[in-house]
């Protein structure tokens, strides 16, 4: 693609140059210093000594990040970023050593060159205007007449003013050429650079399982919420209030989930995510008593003591659990145990269900999709199905149970 000259990528091509040419400081100062022994001896150490500069300044991981940013910043590369902290092998980092050779060199000359091409040209057109004079260069005389018949130094000066650009210009083309193969990602850090989004990919999934959970609890808790309130809102106006204010609740705390996973997925600044556990069990089966559900409780051990990783996941699970509970069963008869023992944290929820042909119904989506996925991650065991046990008002009941062990496996 052409690029205009005089333009602002010229300028910032022009930029690179100059740095380059700062970069380039080092590397001489060890050749100057290598020049004092005019020897055999002192010649190759001088250049023993350049090259083991060049090579200290291109293997730390933060000039081969640095150098991807000018790049891509001032030459318009579009190079992908090396990781935070890459794997980068040797190879890798000498690339980046390599690299600086040539934008060392190049910088070096584009910027003794344009500084030279913009002296002359101020300097043709300031003996012009100061009434004419004579301009040595390199040994020759310019005279350069004063009045119209001095006009044509305007014309140098453009030349100067257009060779200058076209010097940045081709300096900067011929690094574009070369950064894909000295600064693109090299084996260990394309590797590195699958794995992270691999991660990410997988943190994405893991913020969606979460947001399905968050929000289908407060859609089921509040759609029950709101019928009772209906139902209410004649005969006792102050337990339909009740159950208005339980919506308002559980729909507040969905924002704030809804808030911070849109925040991860968008790259942008969020609200601390509500990382809750075990401990926060108390104010869940609030949420579903307040719905109109009959629930019993009953824990069994130290919750405060699980590990955080399968405490968070737990609630997870009983969210989701008391949720398809809602959704799929009655509002009575529903049971949940919460057991700590052996090295083990067992989970238990089992609520009626209705019948379809005399037979409990069975459930589809992705609630226990999602409770598996989390039971499995975390090396456990999940069942999930009808059981004998019918319930008091008649049909079936659903039983769900997930034990998740508290230490990972050796």
């Amino acid at each position: 693609m052409m690029r205009p000259l005089f333009g602002g990528a010229v300028y910032r091509s022009w930029l690179h140059a100059c740095l380059g040419a700062a970069l380039s400081l080092p590397p001489l100062t060890a050749v100057l210093a290598a020049s004092g022994h005019p020897t055999p001896a002192g010649a190759v150490g001088g250049c023993l000594a350049t090259v083991a500069v060049i090579v200290a300044m291109g293997v730390p991981a933060a000039a081969r990040r640095g150098s991807v940013r000018l790049a891509n910043g001032l030459l318009g590369t579009g190079l992908p970023a090396p990781a935070a902290a890459p794997r980068s092998r040797w190879a890798d980092r000498l690339r980046t050593s390599a690299w600086l050779v040539p934008h060392m060199a190049l910088g070096a000359v584009v910027t003794a060159a344009t500084g030279l091409l913009l002296f002359a040209a101020v300097a043709f057109v300031t003996v012009w205007l100061g009434g004419g004079g004579v301009i040595d260069i390199h040994r020759t005389e310019a005279r350069v007449p004063a009045g119209p018949q001095g006009l044509w130094t305007l014309g140098v000066a453009a030349a100067c003013l257009v060779t200058a650009c076209g010097v940045t210009a081709g300096g900067a083309a011929l690094l574009r050429l070369l950064a894909p193969a000295l600064l693109g990602l090299g084996p260990a850090e394309r590797l590195a650079a699958a794995e992270e989004r691999m991660r990410q990919e997988a943190q994405r999934n893991r913020l969606a399982q979460e947001l399905h959970d968050s929000i289908g609890h407060t859609l089921t808790a509040a759609t029950i919420q709101a019928a009772v309130a209906k139902e209410l809102l004649g005969s006792d106006p102050q337990a339909a209030l009740s159950a208005l204010s339980s919506i308002e609740e559980t729909s507040r705390a969905a924002l704030d989930d809804l808030d911070h996973v849109l925040g991860v997925l968008r790259a942008e600044p969020s609200p601390t995510a509500p990382r809750r556990t075990l401990t926060d069990l108390g104010a869940l089966t609030g949420t579903v008593r307040r719905a109109g559900a009959q629930l019993t409780v009953e824990t069994t051990g130290g919750l405060d003591r699980v590990p955080a990783t399968v405490s968070r996941e737990a609630y997870r699970i009983i969210q989701e659990g008391l949720t398809n509970a809602l959704r799929h069963g009655g509002q009575t008869g529903l049971t949940l145990r919460v057991a700590v023992r052996d090295g083990l944290l067992e989970v238990e929820l089992t609520n009626p269900v209705t019948t379809a042909a005399g037979r409990p119904s069975g459930r589809h989506g992705h609630g226990l999709t999602g409770i598996t996925e989390r039971v499995r991650l975390l090396r456990g065991e999940v069942t999930a199905g009808p059981v004998d046990d019918p319930a008091p008002s008649g049909g079936g009941r659903w039983r769900l149970v997930a034990r998740l062990p508290l230490r990972p496996a050796p």
